[in-house]
């Protein structure tokens, strides 16, 4: 490791999505000098880049309204502040499975009607599409996607822009306090120096804190697998989730146009771990020693008991990512973001989003900080 040292106002590390918006708010705030480090070659390449491009509207989440209303406030602002990214030309369907679900079809739509987001009987012959004997209703709803790639130029451009400094290839080891206060990095290309420093590194954010003596924060992790496919003519244009339980959505993926994900909540995890205060396992190291042998198979078979027409999708590839979550948002659908500031350090914040739009969130949280 190089013996350079740089000083900044404010220091975030990672440079997903939510790393990258940290960074701009920081700027826009007042810091004369922001840096952005990421240990990656670009930004917004693996959890940003790696999940099913949906930009939440509120109808995944019955079982909690305060985060559905969040997100028909979040959609909204994402699709304004970001239009150039958002891919809205295909229709999208949220089917409710008659037995295994969580919510019955009346339950979705008084759940729909008090968050305020537009549901409508699907056409004949697109409800024709799905077997009757396990579907309750088939529903059109009003619900885009973002391609990930587009999303990156643009917050690339905005980086730039606002004269924050991005390290790449910048891998942060452990995080000190000096002797006058504030927060000194170390990391694979020098020292940083910062008054506030901000741990957006997603699945790795107990990683800095267990390598600096820290302690970690109960996280879920999971190795998670979608399946790339193109899908049969019939629903070439069209997304569909079932809901809400072990069921599958297959929806548009915009920075591969003409292709679908297929995800499955039974699947699509392969294998599940948590950080608890034991042994910590790095979720990259388990990412990388992972065999990847895809269930695409069980994905398609079970999705086609629903949607037969989905027995004909063509696999190409699959996206492997590790899936973060806060353990109690599995069982309620509470917002999944986390927000810990001085975490073992004054002036050390931890944050942890999960859905792109749950962005503002956080923002606003930074917000009510102190500077």
């Amino acid at each position: 490791m190089t013996h350079d040292r740089t000083r900044c106002d404010s220091l975030v590390i990672g440079g997903g999505f939510y790393g990258c918006s940290v960074a701009l708010r920081r700027r826009s705030s007042g810091d004369s000098s922001v840096t952005l480090m990421d240990a990656g070659d670009d930004l917004m390449t693996r959890s940003s880049y790696a999940n099913q491009a949906r930009v939440h509207a509120g109808y995944h989440y019955p079982r909690s309204l305060l985060t559905g209303l969040r997100s028909r406030v979040n959609s909204t602002r994402f699709i304004e502040e970001y239009k150039e990214s958002v891919v809205g030309t295909f229709d999208k369907y949220y089917a409710v499975a008659r037995s295994g679900s969580n919510v019955s079809a009346a339950q979705f739509e008084r759940f729909c009607e008090r968050i305020g987001a537009r549901l409508d009987d699907a056409d004949p012959e697109i409800a024709a599409l799905f077997d009757p004997d396990r579907i309750e209703a088939v529903y059109r709803v009003e619900e885009v996607a973002f391609d990930a790639l587009a999303l990156r130029e643009r917050v690339r451009a905005d980086l730039a822009a606002a004269g924050v400094a991005v390290k790449r290839r910048a891998e942060a080891i452990r995080v000190r306090r000096t002797p006058e206060g504030r927060l000194a990095v170390e990391s694979s290309i020098g020292v940083f120096e910062a008054d506030r420093v901000y741990n957006c590194t997603y699945s790795r954010c107990n990683r800095l804190l267990v390598d600096s003596g820290l302690p970690p924060i109960p996280l879920k992790h999971e190795l998670t697998e979608m399946a790339l496919v193109e899908a049969p003519e019939e629903i070439a244009g069209v997304g569909v989730t079932v809901m809400c339980g072990p069921f599958f959505s297959l929806m548009p993926f915009p920075a591969r146009p003409g292709l679908h994900t297929l995800s499955h909540v039974r699947y699509t995890p392969h294998h599940a771990w948590e950080d608890d205060g034991g042994s910590y396992r790095d979720p990259y190291a388990v990412l990388e020693g992972a065999a990847r042998r895809t269930r695409f198979e069980h994905m398609r078979k079970d999705a086609a008991r629903y949607v037969p027409a989905v027995e004909d999708v063509r696999y190409l590839e699959s996206l492997w990512e590790v899936k973060t979550v806060l353990p109690r948002s599995e069982v309620d659908d509470s917002r999944p973001i986390l927000l810990k500031r001085d975490h073992g350090f004054p002036n050390l914040t931890c944050i942890m989003g999960s859905k792109i739009d749950n962005v503002y969130d956080v923002l606003e949280c930074l917000e009510e900080a102190p500077a």
